[in-house]
């Protein structure tokens, strides 16, 4: 019986110890902005791909 309240005040001290990382993570503005790099990802070839036509046509000019 007393391995079970060993256990369950461990994973207390775990989830204190996870919730606390959590609340830092945030804090410290680590999710504020998750939707822009995902879309970024899908976008940044289409603007590499933009600038360069622009240039390859401003030297055909």
């Amino acid at each position: 019986m007393s391995v079970i309240y060993l256990l369950i005040s461990i994973s207390i001290v775990v989830a204190v110890l996870f919730f606390a990382a959590f609340i830092q993570a945030v804090r410290r503005g680590q999710y504020d902005d998750d939707y822009t790099p995902s879309v970024r990802m899908l976008f940044d070839d289409e603007l590499q791909t933009d600038t360069q036509t622009e240039t390859k046509d401003e030297k055909q000019d």
